[in-house]
């Protein structure tokens, strides 16, 4: 399934300044791994985000947000935005800060 390399590049800008950031192809889309957690992705053209659970409610209500479920099974703190939702520089930045905000918090999955 091939994702939206206009979007991956968008990502890969905003993420210049950090360390310890690896793409990685899964979801069959692309995640981009920061300081060893994922953190946000792309699946065809929208921006996957893994934010706080605690605000997953209110993000939804966004313009252009929904909640992940894509295996029918949407999952707490992760969120799909569309083209509407991202397509300001300042929309874009604001999912992007919200994950990148998370991540700091989040727990890495552990390894088998």
């Amino acid at each position: 399934m091939p994702y939206d390399e206009k979007l991956a590049n968008r990502i890969r800008e905003r993420f210049t300044e950090l360390d310890n950031v690896e793409e990685k192809e899964m979801m069959g889309g692309l995640t981009f791994m920061y300081n060893g957690k994922m953190c946000v992705g792309i699946i065809k053209d929208e921006l996957m985000c893994r934010i706080d659970p605690s605000f997953h409610e209110a993000a939804v209500e966004k313009l252009g947000c929904r909640p992940m479920d894509f295996t029918k099974r949407p999952m707490k703190g992760y969120i799909m935005i569309d083209e509407t939702g991202m397509k300001s520089k300042r929309d874009f930045d604001y999912w992007i800060t919200l994950s990148l905000d998370f991540n700091k918090k989040a727990k890495a999955t552990k390894k088998k």
